[in-house]
C-alpha cells in the first residue's frame, strides 16, 4: 500500500488499486472532499476561487485536470496557473485573493509518486485541525456536487513564475545590483521540473551567467530528486568543470534549496537557512525558527545576532506556527526550506536564492569561504524498523525517563540536548519505525551518540 493520507494532502503511486495507490478515483474523492471543506467553512455559501498549480511530473496534467473538474463540480472556480512551484501557488492565493489552493507534486518523492497538498486563504498548508476536518469528510465520503446552472468556471493564468520573480526582486533585502556587480556563473540543477523554467529565469534577472542542468521540465527525473549530497555527483563535477562559483539544486516543486561549493563540495542543505539567516539578522534584528531536527548552527547564529532561537515539532506548519508566535523574522527547516514572512509564510526557494546571493556578493567571500565561516556541526540520519507490536511510545518515553538530568524536549517524540550535541527520536507516522537524527561536533562523536541510542532502544526491546 503507497496511499498515504495526512492532515496536509494525500499522496501516493500512480497507478494500481483504488485506495491502495494513487488513482484517479482516490484524487477525486480527495479533491472533492477538499472543496465541501471550503464550502462549509465559508457559510453563508459564497462563489469560491481555488488556485491550481503543479510541478513537471508525468502524471501532473491528468491529476490536475481531474482536480480542477472536480472542483468545478462543485461550484467553485479554478485559477489554473500551469506548470508552476509550490511556493508560487502560495503566492498566487495571496496574489488572486483566492479561498485556496492545491499543488499537485509529491515533492522530493521519484517520479511515479505524485500528492495533492493543500492550502488554505492564506497560501498556507492546513493546520491538524482543518487538515483533520478534511479527512472527515474524505471518510464519510458524502459529496454534493452543483446543478448544471451553477457549475464553477476554469481560466488559465500563464506566467505566474514570472509575476513570483517579480515580487522577490521587490524585497528590501534582494540587492540586484550588488548580485549583477559579483558576475556569478552558476550551475543549476533541477531534475527536470518546474524548477528548470523558476531558477534559471531568476538568475538571468539578476545578471547571472547559468550553466543548465536538468531544466527541462518534462518529469523524467535524472536521478532521485532528493537534493542529497548522494544524488548530486553529476552537478558538483560539472561546477568544477565550468569554473563555476557554485551550484543551485531544488527539488520538483522547488520548495527545497540546496547549494554546491565551487570545488563541488556540499554547502550543506541544513547551512542554506544558516547562511540566508546570517544576512537576514544582520539586516533585521528578530528571532528565528527551525523544527527539532534541524541544525544547532541556526541558534549560534542567532544569539550572535541578538536574537531568540526556538524550535518546533517538525512540518512546515509548525515551523510556521511559532513563527508568527515569536515574531520571528526568518525561519525554515533544515532540509533546504526557507522562510521569510516578509514575503509569505512558506518554504521558498526563489527567495533563498536571492538572499543568499545577495549576502554572497556582499560578503566578497567564495561560497566555501563562507561555509566556513560558519559553526561547523555534522548531522546524522537514521532509523530502526520494528515489528508493529512495539509500543513505540513507550520506548520513547522510557529513553526520556533514562537522561531526565539533561534538557529534554517531548513536544515531537523526544529530543535530549547535551552540551555541545543533541539527539532526536520521533516515531513514523505510516510505518514502525523510530526515526533517529543527532548532530555533534564531530562525525566521529555523532555516530557514537546514535549508536549508544539505538542500543538503548535495543535493550529496552
Amino acid at each position: 500500500m503507497t496511499l498515504i493520507k495526512s492532515i496536509s494532502g494525500i499522496r501516493g503511486t500512480i497507478g494500481g488499486n483504488v485506495n491502495d495507490n494513487l488513482t484517479p478515483i482516490d484524487a477525486v474523492k480527495f479533491a472533492a472532499a477538499y472543496g465541501t471543506w471550503l464550502l462549509n467553512r465559508n457559510q453563508p455559501r459564497k462563489k469560491l476561487r481555488v488556485i491550481i498549480g503543479r510541478d513537471a511530473r508525468i502524471s501532473g496534467k491528468m491529476l490536475s485536470n481531474l482536480v480542477i473538474n472536480t472542483l468545478i463540480g462543485l461550484g467553485i472556480d479554478i485559477i489554473d496557473v500551469g506548470l508552476s512551484t509550490t511556493p508560487t501557488v502560495e503566492i498566487a492565493v495571496l496574489l488572486e485573493n483566492a479561498d485556496g489552493g492545491i499543488i499537485v507534486t509529491a515533492s522530493h518523492n521519484p517520479k511515479q509518486w505524485n500528492a495533492l497538498k493543500l492550502l488554505n486563504e492564506k497560501g498556507e498548508f492546513l493546520n491538524g485541525a482543518d487538515g483533520a476536518e478534511v479527512l472527515n469528510v474524505v471518510e464519510a465520503n458524502n459529496y454534493s456536487f452543483v446543478e448544471v446552472d451553477n457549475l464553477g468556471t476554469s481560466i488559465k493564468k500563464n506566467g505566474y513564475i514570472n509575476r513570483h520573480i517579480e515580487e522577490v526582486l521587490k524585497l528590501e533585502l534582494v540587492d540586484v545590483e550588488a548580485v549583477k556587480n559579483a558576475n556569478f556563473k552558476i550551475v543549476v540543477d533541477a531534475v527536470n521540473s518546474t524548477g528548470g523554467i523558476a531558477i534559471p529565469a531568476l538568475l538571468e534577472r539578476l545578471g547571472v551567467e547559468c550553466v543548465k542542468l536538468y531544466c527541462e521540465p518534462n518529469g523524467h527525473f535524472p536521478h532521485n530528486p532528493e537534493p542529497l549530497k548522494e544524488h548530486l555527483t553529476e552537478i558538483s563535477k560539472l561546477i568544477v568543470k565550468e569554473k563555476a562559483n557554485l551550484g543551485i539544486v531544488v527539488d520538483p516543486d522547488v520548495d527545497r534549496l540546496a547549494l554546491v561549493c565551487e570545488d563541488g563540495s556540499m554547502f550543506g542543505e541544513e547551512y542554506t537557512l544558516i547562511a540566508c539567516a546570517d544576512y537576514v539578522l544582520s539586516q533585521t534584528k528578530g528571532n528565528t525558527v527551525s523544527n527539532l531536527s534541524s541544525s544547532r548552527a541556526l541558534r549560534d547564529i542567532t544569539e550572535k545576532h541578538g536574537g531568540l532561537y526556538q524550535a518546533s515539532a517538525v512540518g512546515e506548519v509548525n515551523v510556521v506556527k511559532l513563527m508568527k508566535d515569536t515574531n520571528a523574522v526568518i525561519g525554515g527547516e533544515g532540509n533546504g526550506g526557507i522562510i521569510y514572512p516578509a514575503f509569505h509564510y512558506g518554504r521558498d526557494s526563489l527567495v533563498g536564492v536571492a538572499l543568499f546571493l545577495t549576502h554572497l556578493a556582499k560578503s566578497k567571500k567564495s561560497c566555501k569561504e563562507l561555509r566556513k565561516s560558519y559553526p561547523s556541526y555534522f548531522i546524522s540520519k537514521n532509523k530502526i524498523q520494528l515489528t508493529p507490536e512495539i509500543d513505540i511510545d513507550e520506548i520513547l518515553k522510557r529513553i526520556a525517563e533514562n537522561y531526565i538530568n539533561e534538557s529534554v524536549t517531548t513536544i515531537d517524540g523526544v529530543k535530549v540536548d547535551f552540551a555541545d550535541e543533541w539527539i532526536h527520536l520521533r516515531k513514523s507516522n505510516t510505518e514502525p519505525v523510530i526515526r533517529i537524527y543527532a548532530e555533534s561536533i564531530s562525525q566521529e562523536k555523532v555516530d557514537t551518540l546514535t549508536q549508544k541510542i539505538m542500543k538503548e532502544i535495543q535493550l529496552l526491546i
